[in-house]
């Protein structure tokens, strides 16, 4: 397959650098120092699963400087979904497939704006990983799975196709009919892992194995999952309960890359997690008083380290 990642970070490097390494085309969207170091040295991925370099040279500065690919995958931070989306539209790319492994439920909306939808296939990705430095991408731990789907019968081609490089590539990947609730299940974990991480400052161990902040864990998840409901999306009664005790199957030293962006002074995701779900749940008319708290909590931090802090 072509495929253009769009965001060389810790998703769109890890995955990418893997597709590339099992011998299909992939060209990096990326910018600044990581963009110089992938084009003069390649994409490094250091990973427990085994380390891979993609060639010198496989990247670009801008989407439009992209002629044609299979598929996008669009891996940037929440904050830049607009702005890519805008760009691919106008650009040589504007109605080839996108597969968003963004975080979040709002991530296709907003993408949803400038191209046509039946160029939207829903995906999740389950992955823990980030920029070490320029041109070098940390995968943690073991976890590198996918899941996704065609939302329409003429997306299901290209599905299978990327379900075949996935399998080429040794990335555990899975097809889903249901791909929207797959996403809003993410959601309920990614909204708990994220937002008790970054406001207790600690990984998931620390957050699991003290009483009060576990009860926190619980509760975020359970406010998302009200608002899944409500949203007209069938999670159980008792999902946020489990979530919880996959939690605990989980290594205890891992985080989320929003803890790990606070602790770097970097800007936070968090108007589109903890934040999302309270604004949505005041559009449903749910109560959201965790996840509410959470986001006032971390307000100062969200565009990065506050000044004079």
């Amino acid at each position: 397959m072509r495929i253009a990642v769009v965001g060389a970070g810790g998703v769109g490097g890890y995955f990418g650098a893997r597709l590339a390494a099992a011998g299909h085309e992939v060209t990096f969207v990326a910018r600044g120092r990581h963009l110089e170091a992938v084009r003069g040295s390649g994409l490094l991925v250091r990973s427990p699963l085994g380390d891979v370099r993609t060639p010198p040279g496989s990247v670009a500065g801008a989407v439009t400087e992209l002629d044609s690919a299979d598929l996008v995958v669009v891996a940037v931070k929440l904050w830049d979904t607009e702005d890519v989306a805008r760009q691919l539209a106008a650009s040589k790319l504007a109605g080839t497939p996108v597969l968003s492994l963004q975080n979040g439920v709002h991530k296709d909306t907003v993408l949803g704006r400038h191209l046509p939808p039946e160029s939207l296939l829903g995906g999740a990705c389950f992955i823990s990983a980030f920029i070490e430095e320029p041109g070098v991408v940390r995968h943690n731990g073991s976890l590198q799975r996918m899941v996704f789907g065609a939302r329409r019968p003429e997306q299901e081609s290209v599905a299978r196709q990327l379900l075949q490089a996935c399998v080429d590539a040794g990335i555990d990947a899975e097809l889903s009919a249901d791909v929207d609730r797959v996403i809003w299940e993410k959601f309920v974990f990614l909204v708990g892992l994220s937002a008790t991480t970054t406001a207790v400052r600690q990984p998931l161990g620390v957050v699991r194995s003290d009483e009060r902040s576990r009860v926190l864990l619980r509760e975020v998840m359970e406010e998302v999952v009200a608002v899944a409901r409500a949203s007209g999306v069938a999670l159980a009664d008792d999902f946020a309960e489990r979530q919880l005790a996959f939690c605990d199957t989980l290594p205890a030293d891992m985080t989320s890359s929003m803890h790990n962006d606070l602790e770097h002074g970097h800007r936070l995701e968090l108007p589109w997690l903890s934040g999302g779900v309270a604004g949505l749940a005041a559009e449903l008319g749910v109560p959201a008083p965790r996840n509410r708290t959470v986001t006032d909590v971390l307000s100062p931090y969200v565009l990065g380290k506050p000044s004079g802090a």
